[in-house]
């Protein structure tokens, strides 16, 4: 599924996918900007607010290959 946002006169489509928290073990819902190609970054989980570092991977076409969450301190 995709979120459309608009910000600053720019369309990013975000992709939704489902995750697991790797620390509470609950599934929800995190949207990834594949618009700037592969990247790392960290987002809280939204049951139990710990740090997730997700890597994304992104093809030369800006397809979204991979979400991967892992642990902060992994």
């Amino acid at each position: 599924m995709l979120t459309t946002l608009r910000m600053s006169c720019k369309i990013v489509e975000l992709i939704e996918k489902r995750i697991t928290c790797p620390y509470c073990g609950e599934d929800w819902i995190a949207l990834a900007d594949p618009s700037a190609g592969s990247a790392d970054y960290v987002e809280d989980c939204t049951v139990c607010c710990r740090p997730i570092v997700f890597h994304m991977d992104v093809d030369a076409d800006g397809e979204l290959k991979m979400l991967i969450p892992v642990r902060e301190d992994d």
